[in-house]
């Protein structure tokens, strides 16, 4: 089974990185707060499965969306933040935003 769309079309590339379910709220969690812990994020976006927070964090960072940095050893823990990459997607998830406002009924 192949992964993603598989296409050229740059939209489509583009939700093959940032499409998956949780994916724009871990975004803009990062965009609106900035650096950010596992469970912040568990907090922010009740109904996550750990497993998925995990699992879209990694996808980020393999795409060099975000970055981590351990602030524990023991436990490991790490804290996320956006790279240059990952800001880059402020436009979009501010558009997001400002069409929900418009059209979804958001406030």
């Amino acid at each position: 089974m192949t992964k993603g769309y598989n296409q050229m079309c740059p939209v489509a590339r583009t939700l093959d990185v940032i499409g998956e379910k949780w994916t724009i709220l871990i975004l803009r969690d990062l965009l609106i707060d900035g650096p950010r812990k596992f469970q912040d994020f568990e907090k922010s976006m009740p109904g996550i499965a750990p497993t998925t927070l995990s699992a879209r964090l990694k996808t980020l960072q393999a795409s060099d969306i975000i970055e981590s940095r351990l602030y524990s050893n023991h436990p490991p823990r790490a804290e996320y933040s956006l790279t240059q990459k990952g800001k880059s997607l402020g436009k979009i998830v501010g558009a997001m935003r400002d069409w929900g406002v418009r059209h979804a009924g958001a406030g």
